[in-house]
């Protein structure tokens, strides 16, 4: 199987002492046992960049600059990063429309269109519900899931 990696759950392998810091590790692990391949988006590093540089007052993590391209160069070597393409834009527009996406669960829908152009099944998120509208088109799963089966 191909899993991306949601931004949520690459955000917790910033943070040692995050609470969920431990299962992130244990699932990733896990799935790398397994010999699952592991990727990322450019949206993701995107995503992590924005919460990784917010004031912590401002529900980020206050990271500088300097830290957080640190922090994106090991997530790239840790994880295969896919180009975004062409049909990208395409793909989100049907997802959209077909499944009346609405409101900030546009940039969910633009990770499944991401994972539909690239032939990725599954995802690995905190936010297994936000998918589940498109379980015909990918597959979710959480870490306490990969944790429990892997």
């Amino acid at each position: 199987m191909a899993f991306l990696i949601d931004t949520n759950v690459l955000l917790r392998t910033l943070i040692t002492d995050d609470p969920q810091y431990e299962i992130v590790q244990t699932a990733i692990a896990a799935l790398r046992r397994s010999r699952e391949q592991l990727f990322i988006a450019p949206q993701n590093l995107i995503e992590m960049w924005n919460v990784a540089i917010r004031p912590s007052d401002k529900n980020g993590l206050g990271l500088s600059p300097i830290e957080v391209k640190a922090e994106v160069s090991r997530l790239k070597e840790l994880f295969i990063l896919l180009p975004d393409t062409e049909q990208m834009y395409s793909e989100w527009e049907r997802l959209v429309s077909e499944y009346e996406v609405r409101g900030t669960k546009v940039h969910d829908t633009r990770l499944v269109a991401f994972m539909l152009i690239h032939s990725l099944s599954h995802i690995l998120t905190f936010n297994v519900k936000d998918f589940r509208r498109f379980e015909e088109e990918v597959t979710p799963k959480s870490p306490e899931e990969i944790v429990g089966t892997y």
